[in-house]
């Protein structure tokens, strides 16, 4: 079963997930020289990412990307990467390369050739991943009815890209795939709010991972480590 870290509120959530994270990312370096974190986006990680840019990490050999985004330019205030540049790439942490998953391409499909080619500027696998987790039982961009959700949350496919449109997604997307996900040193999910309790719960139960593809996540890795708070 995973490990649920049921902790008072926000503040106390984000010191642990920025435990949980620099603990991954000193130990890659010290191994590697170099470490790689992807983060999620969304209004949960905000106080997470605030916490972990004051830690004391050899930033210079960190690097950020995100596990998914909206197909938007940074203006926007839906862009998880403009959320990582101003809440995240700050402090201690102004130090780290940052690499967006979203170009000026029409759509996903147009830019993934260019993102693939910046993403091989960074260290893989991931040395950390933090995940959320939406209302539907959605993580990363894998939503249920995506148009190709059945390839990105296949644990033996390929690791990459995929880009992903689904009926409550809102914009095009691009996501890591589950793969990528798992081949992560240190994975874990960050979760807030009395109502994500009992959609967690309902996870864990049974039922297909189209449905609710945080399932895959769940089901490939057992002893994931969860994050939650009221």
């Amino acid at each position: 079963m995973p490990e649920l870290h049921e902790l008072k509120d926000s503040a106390e959530v984000a010191r642990a997930v920025a435990d949980f994270a620099s603990a991954a990312l000193a130990a890659r370096v010290a191994r590697s020289g170099m470490a790689s974190l992807a983060v999620s986006g969304g209004r949960t990680p905000t106080r997470f990412f605030e916490e972990l840019s004051t830690r004391d990490l050899p930033w210079d050999k960190i690097a950020v990307t995100l596990v998914d985004e909206r197909w938007v330019r940074e203006t926007s205030d839906r862009s998880n990467a403009r959320l990582v540049r101003q809440h995240l790439l700050q402090n201690k942490a102004a130090g780290a390369k940052f690499v967006p998953l979203a170009n000026d391409a029409p759509t996903p499909e147009e830019g993934l050739f260019a993102v693939n080619e910046a993403l091989e500027d960074i260290s893989w696998p991931l040395a950390c991943a933090i995940l959320g987790m939406g209302d539907d039982g959605h993580t990363a961009s894998f939503f249920p009815g995506g148009d190709h959700l059945n390839e990105a949350i296949d644990p033996d496919a390929p690791l990459g890209l995929i880009p992903m449109r689904a009926p409550d997604a809102g914009e095009p997307r691009i996501t890591l795939t589950l793969p990528v996900l798992l081949a992560a040193d240190a994975l874990a999910l960050h979760i807030e709010g009395e109502a994500k309790k009992p959609v967690l719960e309902k996870a864990l139960g049974e039922g297909p991972a189209t449905e609710m593809p945080i399932r895959a996540v769940l089901r490939a890795k057992p002893a994931l480590d969860i994050f939650w708070c009221p």
